[in-house]
């Protein structure tokens, strides 16, 4: 299934850089897309699972209004902390462990931690996470795990 998924991507892309639409530009272009799909299949796409990708990107638009409240939450608290006459700033680095069996579910969470305003992801790997945090209200809700259980329903079984 990658393979001809990977093969009409391909031949979509000739055929908009081409433009041209002659019988041995298309040929070109038809046998070009299969080689390259041949070579290259597993790394465009890789193994395709419809059904558990479906529910994955289903789960992960059910989490995109709850996170992008955290981010207007986390702003609020942000432009507070640098408006306030003694800018409550209390930085802290945080570190967890890795409980995430995918690398969406890495990609997920960290880009998550980053989006919200006071906290960066400073590494993301296999074992652990390390954040940097503006104050240790925002790493305490960190901590709490909500978002990480919420990554963790994205990244699901399917």
């Amino acid at each position: 299934m990658s393979f001809v998924l990977t093969a009409i991507i391909m031949f979509t892309f000739w055929i908009l850089l081409s433009g041209e639409f002659t019988f041995i530009l298309l040929l070109s272009g038809v046998i070009s897309s299969l080689l390259v799909a041949y070579v290259s299949h597993d790394l465009l796409i890789g193994e395709t699972d419809i059904k558990r990708n479906a529910g994955r990107v289903y789960r992960f638009i059910k989490y995109l209004p709850w996170l992008l409240w955290q981010i207007v939450l986390a702003n609020f608290d942000l432009v507070y902390r640098t408006l306030h006459p003694k800018m409550p700033i209390d930085p802290g680095i945080i570190a967890f462990k890795n409980e995430y069996e995918t690398d969406m579910g890495v990609v997920a969470l960290a880009n998550s931690i980053t989006l919200t305003p006071g906290t960066v992801t400073i590494e993301a790997n296999r074992d652990e996470f390390i954040i940097h945090s503006i104050a240790k209200a925002a790493a305490e809700g960190l901590m709490s795990g909500e978002m990480q259980r919420r990554v963790k329903d994205i990244e699901g079984n399917g």
